[in-house]
């Protein structure tokens, strides 16, 4: 396995990504109008954007989390407007709420392109109503950013010129929970993963990190169902730590079922496990010192933060907690959807489609959530060194490299 990653210094890249930004931005500006194919939507002062979110249903761990990110971030732009050509526009933000289900994602999709005339969409926490979405964005060719977690949601480039995600790769979260494990002298482990594509590019991702240090893994059942069986079969192996790849409510019940088969060594969550209903009553125990791999922004704010991405996060972070009592939970990769879309059309001095599409994928830049460096080749996700490794102390993840 990889060398321990504890301690190790990771923000160099980073540091770097957010130096060149400026540069890439000025460069970007200077780019060929013919190279923006698409519709231009009809006539407004105002960058419309729609997000589909899973408000209901399993994925609202996640999805209100998401939506409360959006309306902070949308309220601050628009304290100042967004200046894109010779306008200051006003981001008109519409919000729906597609119940987890990828059906209703999509027919959402399609009446904000159609009825709606939006300038571009966001959404899909799940990878099932993301990878619905996505169609009716690229067939309308209309940029999409995913708030989902699964590689393919951006590939084949080919298939997916309009599409964006903002969530880690599964390569680099599984790179990190390898380092952990050989930092941490667990040898043996076992990985409990979900169904649907999130769970097939984690375990895919895992299976490569891990090599012959993996041990068994078994794939959960549907959201609800009992998690017993599949986790006695990871247990029988006896791992010298489980990895739960699932998102909340999920991560949750699998860390009770395997606790519930004795089995009293550690767990590693992927970011999924993150939200407020992972530390919530019973699950509290069954977690108490987990790791995680999250991005770096869980851990707050600092008071000697000083570029404009730490000055945004600190302002954002103090919006948060004045509006909701706390700042924890699921990175608010939304906050960092709307300003990349506002962003592309700024630079791109329009709210074309095609022209906002063109400038996304020249952005270099450092959100709330984590650094992002889009390029033609490449159109997600987060960068690695975002990430850090966090452990469940009490109630609340403490970041500890």
């Amino acid at each position: 396995m990889a060398k321990p990653a504890i301690g190790r210094t990771q923000m160099t890249r980073r540091g770097v990504l957010v130096a060149a930004a400026g540069t890439l931005f000025t460069a970007a500006c200077g780019a060929d109008e013919s190279n923006s194919p698409g519709p231009t939507t009809r006539g407004s002062e105002e960058l419309i954007i729609g997000a589909s979110l899973e408000l209901t249903g399993p994925g609202a761990a996640h999805g209100v989390l998401q939506e409360r990110a959006l309306r902070i971030t949308v309220d601050t732009l628009n304290e100042e407007g967004v200046p894109v050509g010779n306008l200051r526009r006003r981001i008109k933000m519409i919000y729906r709420d597609n119940g987890s289900r990828p059906e209703t994602a999509a027919q959402q999709a399609t009446e904000l392109v159609g009825k709606e005339g939006v300038h571009a969409l966001m959404g899909g926490i799940m990878a099932e109503t993301s990878l619905e979405m996505l169609k009716v964005a690229q067939t309308e060719q209309v940029p999409f950013i995913s708030l989902g977690s699964a590689d393919g949601l951006v590939t084949p480039l080919a298939q997916r010129t309009y599409i964006y995600k903002l969530q880690p790769n599964a390569e680099d979260i599984a790179r990190m929970m390898a380092d952990l494990a050989s930092g941490q002298n667990l040898r043996k482990l076992g990985v409990l993963y979900s169904g649907g594509a999130y769970g097939k590019a984690g375990i895919a991702a895992l299976r490569k990190a891990l090599g012959g240090a993996l041990v068994a893994d078994a794939q959960l059942p549907a959201t609800g169902s009992n998690f017993n069986a599949a986790a006695q079969r990871v247990v029988d192996a006896k791992p010298d730590a489980i990895i739960i790849w699932a998102q909340a409510p999920d991560t949750g019940a699998a860390a009770q079922a395997v606790r519930g088969r004795s089995f009293g060594d550690q767990l590693i969550f992927d970011p999924g496990a993150v939200a407020d209903d992972t530390l919530a009553g019973d699950n509290l125990n069954a977690v108490d010192k987990a790791y995680a791999i999250h991005p770096a922004s869980l851990a707050g704010m600092s008071l000697t933060d000083t570029t404009m991405a730490d000055l945004d996060r600190r302002d954002f972070i103090y919006r948060y907690i004045q509006k909701h009592g706390a700042f924890r939970g699921f990175a608010p990769y939304s906050s960092d959807a709307v300003r990349l879309i506002a962003n592309a059309a700024r630079l791109g001095r329009s709210v074309d489609r095609g022209r906002v599409r063109v400038y996304l994928e020249n952005l270099i830049t450092e959100g709330i959530a984590g650094s992002y460096d889009f390029q033609p080749i490449k159109h997600g996700g987060m960068t690695a060194d975002s990430l850090a490794v966090f452990q469940v102390n009490g109630s609340a993840w403490i970041r500890i490299s």
